[in-house]
């Protein structure tokens, strides 16, 4: 057992298509001796490396500087916060940048911050680390979407164990860049429809920055779920409107007005093909599950393999 797990700050870095983010947790150890993850900071830039890879298949000098900067910002809040372990993972963008590894290598020469790029499987493995589904009732089957940049995940779970993971090629960034296929996307539909179909009173479970912010948009008390017509309203409104008449009328970041529309299809649509009706939004993603692996690991004795 790790002793000093009560004197824990843990960090993980997630470098998504669309934003980067830090994520720095105080971990605790509460009178069952399970741990308890406090977050401390969390820290997002919009990085948007997707707008550079999925167009042109690699990242740009502009983004390259723009990630060595932001590492080093998070480097200096981890030092100022205390954190004692740390992983930095980044997904798909990076997954299909053609100079993925030289960018790699300069991040690691100009901050010491070594990015471990991790597969679409690993990332859903990640997600899962969250264990989201033991704390809600055995009465209901449960399919968790994680919607990205570049792609979405899914995970299906049925009495407390995972049916499958599976992640695909498609996310917001890709969306807007019209860069998802027609056959990935009919893929996508005939996965859902087919590895759904039987299960009881399957309901959704859903993360990434897009579906935050149609809860707190939405109102709905913590703890409730935001149901599928609640996501139409949204979808139809945000569809009339410019992306300047998003930001005005909702606050939101130019960065998130122009992706919170994809987002909202995929959602609906994987509820549709699934037939679920409401969708619990517990506003955790990535970077939850990343801190929770990398304590297992520190548990376990099993050193971060990206530290």
């Amino acid at each position: 057992m790790f002793k000093d797990s009560k004197k824990l700050r843990l960090a993980a870095i997630d470098i998504g298509s669309n934003a980067a983010r830090l994520l720095i947790c105080y971990v605790l150890e509460n009178n069952k001796g399970v741990p308890e993850f406090i977050k401390l900071n969390l820290v997002r830039v919009p990085l948007r490396l997707g707008f550079d890879v999925f167009e042109n298949g690699y990242i740009s000098e502009k983004k390259e500087q723009d990630i060595v900067s932001t590492l080093l910002a998070y480097k200096y809040l981890m030092q100022v916060h205390g954190v004692q372990h740390f992983v930095a993972c980044a997904t798909s963008a990076m997954r299909e940048a053609h100079n993925a590894q030289e960018v790699i290598a300069r991040v690691n020469n100009q901050t010491g911050i070594q990015i471990k790029v991790i597969s679409g499987k690993e990332e859903a493995a990640d997600i899962f680390e969250n264990h989201i589904e033991t704390n809600l009732d055995k009465e209901h089957s449960y399919l968790y979407i994680d919607v990205g940049g570049g792609s979405t995940e899914l995970i299906l779970f049925d009495n407390n164990r995972v049916v499958f993971e599976e992640s695909f090629d498609i996310g917001t960034v890709r969306m807007l860049k019209n860069k998802v296929d027609e056959n990935e996307w009919q893929l996508f539909k005939q996965f859902v429809k087919g590895k759904t179909q039987g299960f009881r009173n399957l309901m959704a479970i859903g993360s990434g920055g897009n579906i935050n912010k149609i809860s707190s948009l939405s109102r709905v008390k913590q703890g409730n779920p935001v149901t599928a017509g609640i996501l139409k309203d949204y979808f139809v409104e945000l569809e009339g409107m410019s992306i300047e008449e998003r930001m005005i009328k909702y606050n939101l970041r130019e960065d998130r007005a122009d992706v919170i529309l994809p987002a909202l299809q995929i959602y609906r649509s994987v509820m549709k093909w699934a037939n679920i009706d409401e969708i619990y939004i517990p506003k955790i993603g990535l970077a939850d599950g990343l801190i929770r692996s990398l304590y297992r690991k520190l548990v376990n004795g099993d050193p971060p393999e990206a530290e």
